[in-house]
């Protein structure tokens, strides 16, 4: 009885070893520690740079001795802008997934003018034409907000709008009228106008921090003039502002990054 009583208390001892200390670490219940991650080191920034095409309007060329008393002008052709290149660069913040804006500088390069007339003069009686050339360039500086629709498969829609200003510089002004052997040119000229923009587009994102934009963006840019116009004959030049390129617009077509600096 006594052989067999020994190693039964034994096991009981072992048993409750084991089981005491297992109880214990249940009543045990560590802190709750919460984890705070890090902010990130450049919030929502991301840079952007693109490049592009413009389509160009104007409402019409103006010349304060057009329509002048005893003079008819017709015009042949009212005239038009030919496209030109487009490159710009910019910084901007991504508030959350559906808000972001961005300030852009944008260079617009030379595009060319052309547009012809012709006139009749009462008396004397006498007629000819101009056909005028010229160049026109701008510098353009926007403050931009946007909408993003969404984010389907990483492609995500957006619009948005932009205000600021445009640098608008008219150059190699020429008008030649082939009728009489005569015309005239005028200088150099740029002014700062008021300026917006509607944007549309779609991202894709290529990577967690890169996202190809294509875009297009319908821009006012405000009018273009020249410096003081003169006639190849200097006995024949008028005191004069030069001509206005009034409200100029512009459809662009883009492709660009934006580039998550977090």
């Amino acid at each position: 009885m006594q052989k067999f009583f020994v190693p039964v208390a034994a096991g009981v001892v072992m048993c409750a070893s084991i089981a005491f200390p297992a109880f214990g670490a249940d009543l045990y219940e560590p802190p709750v520690v919460e984890y705070e991650p890090p902010a990130p080191a450049y919030g929502g920034w991301y840079l952007r740079g693109y490049l592009g095409m413009t389509n160009q309007r104007f409402k019409g060329l103006d010349y304060e001795y057009f329509g002048e008393p005893g003079v008819t002008q017709t015009w042949l052709d009212k005239g038009g802008f030919g496209s030109s290149s487009l490159f710009g660069g910019g910084v901007g913040y991504q508030v959350n997934h559906w808000l972001r804006g961005d300030l852009t500088v944008e260079y617009r390069g030379k595009s060319s003018f052309h547009a012809l007339d012709r006139y009749e003069v009462a008396a004397p009686a006498s007629w000819g034409t101009n056909d005028y050339r010229a160049k026109k360039s701008e510098w353009l500086v926007l403050a931009n907000a946007y909408a993003d629709l969404g984010n389907f498969r990483g492609i995500s829609p957006y619009v948005g709008a932009g205000i600021g200003f445009s640098r608008n510089t008219i150059s190699q002004f020429n008008d030649v009228n082939v009728v009489t052997g005569g015309g005239g040119y005028a200088g150099t000229d740029s002014e700062w106008n008021f300026a917006w923009a509607l944007h549309a587009g779609l991202g894709y994102e290529i990577t967690d921090r890169a996202t190809i934009d294509l875009g297009y963006s319908f821009v006012y840019l405000g009018d273009g003039k020249t410096g003081q116009a003169h006639n190849y004959d200097p006995a024949l030049t008028r005191p004069n502002d030069g001509f206005k390129f009034k409200d100029i617009t512009s459809h662009d077509f883009k492709i660009g990054l934006r580039y998550k600096l977090q």
